[in-house]
């Protein structure tokens, strides 16, 4: 399996190159050469797999690089009960009539990010062991992907983190997890400024290609292929839990900022995985809804991106959108070059509203979009404790939304499940009166020493540090 840059790099590269290179040269996004395809008798035989045996068969068609053997002795040592608390790994329960809610949120930092950042930590340190060699890894995260990359890389041998967030704008919980940790190879920098600032410096440090060189920076955001591959597996999983028959389609409900989480669904869905819809939901940093229902994407400034009660999805410019749209333009590198180069580096926005290719987003492709509120999210919140007993955080609320619009008879919504709330506290009093219940090893997290420093939204601050760091 070799693997092409979105935007027209001649290289291809194998999957261990991509796995600690992060942006290929030219800036673009890796995706393989082709999509391999699922029938349906291998569909019926992955149905009947544990997760971890589930992992490794996807997995093998993607990675030709790594013995079979040692993957699967990798998906076995990520998967397990003991790290993801079920045996299912991503239980399955319906919620109402043809709704239904895949638990991803069961790992060691309570977030989705969990079920790919734990292969991801596990990729590394056997790749890295391999090559002798040592990785610094520059990520940036709205709330989530820092901690789980952290817990995941801690303790690693080979592997230093560098872990950018917007400064305030993640919850208590949130900064407590990640600015709590004393590993000598965790680094947590808050950037004054919103995710996307971080996320512009990460491309920018990963776009110098000879301080990329020097000090081997990789990336654990979902820009990193592995990542976002880990991520395909409880697609399948998420349906064959949900179906009893492989003739039947299912549709999913993806809280989105980034656009990575649903963009494996989108790979899933190219595989031949029977998925009608793939509804993406959004907060009121809607760059995402908008281009859904218009053809239009469009950036949104600094200024302009609202800070909400679903911060993970604060984000406005989604970088995996990229991997879409390549396959939407027929995997023309010329055209998407112009696209996310030309036009949206020169004038923030690109408009296929006239094209012919934007309706096959819905058509050929299956995206719908939704947009929701805070106050939608509190009354989702309030509503599903209600009737059903469960509590929600806030971005999951969004999911409930837009899956409960996009509804069609006999087609099962399964809706993943972004976070636990005691993440998002705060929300949850607003919404019910009380916090929710936490876990045992969490208790007192707010008040433990932190170790993070602040640095401006300057590419060049970042790379002073990583090298005083690093020497």
């Amino acid at each position: 399996m070799n693997y092409l840059s979105t935007r027209g790099h001649p290289d291809r590269k194998r999957f261990c190159e991509i796995l600690l290179e992060g942006l290929a040269p030219d800036g673009g996004l890796y995706l393989p050469d082709e999509y391999p395809q699922i029938d349906t008798a291998t569909l019926a035989k992955w149905r009947k797999l544990p997760y971890a045996e589930l992992a490794f068969e996807i997995l093998s068609l993607y990675i030709d690089d790594i013995p079979p053997a040692d993957l699967k002795a990798i998906c076995a040592k990520t998967y397990t009960p003991e790290v993801f608390g079920t045996e299912e790994i991503v239980p399955l329960r319906e919620l109402e009539d043809g709704v239904y809610l895949e638990a991803l949120s069961n790992g060691p930092t309570l977030a989705f990010k969990d079920m790919a950042m734990q292969l991801l930590g596990n990729l590394f340190e056997y790749e890295l062991a391999r090559r002798g060699a040592e990785l610094n890894i520059l990520g940036a995260t709205s709330g989530d992907t820092g901690s789980a990359a952290e817990y995941a890389m801690r303790g690693k041998k080979g592997v230093r983190v560098f872990m950018t967030s917007p400064d305030g704008r993640m919850s208590p919980f949130q900064q407590a997890q990640m600015f709590s940790l004393q590993d000598e190879n965790i680094h947590n920098i808050a950037i004054t400024g919103v995710f996307d600032d971080c996320q512009d410096i990460v491309k920018a440090v990963s776009n110098d290609l000879g301080f990329k060189r020097k000090y081997r920076i990789g990336t654990v955001n979902s820009i990193n292929w592995a990542r976002l591959l880990a991520q395909v597996v409880y697609y399948f999983a998420g349906y064959f839990q949900a179906t009893a028959s492989n003739d039947k389609p299912a549709s999913f409900t993806v809280p989105s900022g980034n656009f990575g989480n649903v963009c494996a669904g989108h790979v899933a869905r190219m595989m031949g995985l029977p998925i009608q819809t793939l509804v993406v939901a959004t907060n009121e940093n809607d760059v995402l809804d908008e281009f859904f229902r218009t053809g239009i994407y469009r950036v949104r400034a600094a200024a302009d991106t609202h800070e909400t009660s679903s911060p993970s999805m604060d984000i406005s410019k989604a970088s995996n959108f990229e991997r879409f749209v390549f396959d939407l333009v027929g995997r023309d590198a010329a055209k998407l070059r112009s696209l996310f180069v030309d036009e949206l580096g020169g004038q923030g926005r690109f408009d296929l509203s006239g094209d012919p290719a934007f309706k096959q987003a819905a058509e050929r492709f299956g995206f719908k979009s939704s947009r929701s509120t805070h106050a939608d999210r509190l009354a989702t919140i309030r509503d599903t404790d209600k009737r059903f007993a469960t509590l929600v955080d806030p971005h999951t609320a969004d999911g409930l939304k837009a899956a409960r619009e996009h509804l069609a008879p006999g087609v099962p919504m399964v809706v993943l499940e972004t976070a636990l709330p005691i993440k998002f506290a705060a929300t949850l009093v607003e919404a019910l009166g009380h916090e929710p219940a936490r876990p045992a090893r969490f208790e007192g997290i707010e008040a433990l020493p932190k170790r993070v420093v602040k640095l401006p939204a300057d590419a060049e601050a970042v790379k002073a540090y990583i090298a005083q760091n690093c020497d």
